[in-house]
């Protein structure tokens, strides 16, 4: 997905230093039709700035698509794999197979220190950290735990934030409650680490099915 990224960015850059009546024929297109009118182009024995500019620029696209396409086979795979592991997980709304996949990794990893739903939001640095002064009693973000499924779980909090409408109405009244954008985050991230350590606990054991 970098390399992906990095073909778009360095295309992008490429256009804005190609001949003009190349860059006027490309400006304002649609990344999809971009890529497509770059991947199209014929260049013919390359002569002159124009033949090798186009050249660059299918050469880029082609790349683009490539990646896009692994990427596409990759993810159905991550879906299938993830699925026969946790198919409540995986359909549970904001969820997918990206985050059901960083899950299982880290469950499969330390399953020694993953005893409780607490422990797990421990470990996905969601668990709430003191942060009272004197009659004032709140708490802050945890900076600690593995940082990559504490990243998962804060997209999944986007997400619902935005489509989730139970999620929708919690932040609505923790809002009118007083409470911070950073707050209910936290408080959200919890209530999902909650959620998964639940989805993850309940499903069959490999091993034991074997």
């Amino acid at each position: 997905m970098k390399s992906r990224t990095q073909a778009m960015v360095t295309l992008k850059a490429l256009i804005v230093t190609v001949p003009d009546e190349l860059r006027e024929q490309l400006q304002g297109l649609s990344k999809m039709m971009l890529i497509e009118r770059c991947a199209g182009l014929r260049p013919g024995q390359v002569t002159g700035v124009l033949a090798s500019a186009k050249r660059s620029l299918r050469s880029l696209a082609r790349r683009w698509l490539a990646l896009d396409e692994e990427i596409k086979d990759h993810d159905r795979l991550l879906g299938e794999l993830t699925r026969r592991q946790t198919p409540e997980l995986v359909d549970s709304f904001g969820i997918g197979a990206d985050t059901a996949a960083e899950v299982l990794v880290v469950v499969g990893d330390n399953p020694e220190r993953i005893r409780s739903q607490a422990a797990f939001a421990k470990l996905a640095g969601v668990c709430p950290v003191p942060a009272s002064s004197g009659k004032t009693d709140r708490h802050r973000l945890n900076r600690g735990g593995h940082r990559q499924l504490n990243s998962a779980l804060y997209r999944v909090v986007i997400v619902r934030m935005r489509f989730h409408q139970p999620t929708i109405d919690y932040v609505a009244r923790r809002t009118s409650e007083g409470k911070t954008k950073k707050e209910i985050i936290r408080c959200l991230k919890r209530f999902l680490a909650r959620e998964i350590y639940q989805m993850v606990k309940a499903r069959p054991d490999p091993a034991k099915a074997a």
